[in-house]
Formats: C-alpha cells, structure tokens, sequence
C-alpha cells in the first residue's frame, strides 16, 4: 500500500505545480486552492509512504515522478521544448526511479 501512497503523492506533486502556474501568482481564486488542496495531499500521502519506506528512496522516487510528469504536461500542453536530449534526460530519470524501486 506504500508504494501507492507514494505514486499518488507524486500524482499530486504534480497537481500542485501545475497548479502554481494556472494560479498566476496565486492571483485566481480556483488555481490557487487547487494547488494548496495538491500540496496538502500529496504532503499527506508521502507522510503515510514513509510509514514503511525509506526515507531516500520514497523523496526519491516522489520528487522524480513529479519531475518526470512535470516535464512531460509542460511539453504535451505548456509548449515546453521536446527536444531529443530533454527527452533522453527524462528517461535517465524514469531509469533511476525504476532502479530506487526495484532495490528500495
């Protein structure tokens, strides 16, 4: 269930930074509580994880699938650069949560 607590904390770690950018400034009344709403649960969820995780691995493994997500909504539909090498930095991180998890 650990493992779970932390894909969704990443999911929400997400959703707040998303959520940072559609608030401008924290400027829009909706934005702005769905980010907060994000950052709270994901906080949430990654407190549970450690319950039973480790403490480097499960950081780890939250902040790369927010990065990773991240990087790939700001390219899908932020316009972002999609460019060979950012892709190819992506999957090194992708290869380097695999690997926390698979030895973690």
């Amino acid at each position: 269930m650990s493992w779970i607590y932390l894909f969704l904390a990443g999911i929400f770690e997400m959703g707040w930074a998303v959520g940072l950018k559609l608030s401008e400034g924290f400027t829009r009344p909706w934005p702005t509580f769905l980010t907060v709403l994000s950052m709270l649960l994901s906080m949430g969820l990654l407190g549970l994880a450690l319950r039973s995780l480790p403490l480097g691995t499960a950081y780890a493994i939250w902040t790369g699938i927010g990065a990773v997500g991240i990087a790939i909504v700001g390219m899908i539909w932020f316009g972002d650069s999609a460019s060979v090498l950012r892709v190819a930095c992506v999957g090194l991180i992708v290869v380097g949560i695999a690997g926390l998890k698979w030895v973690g």
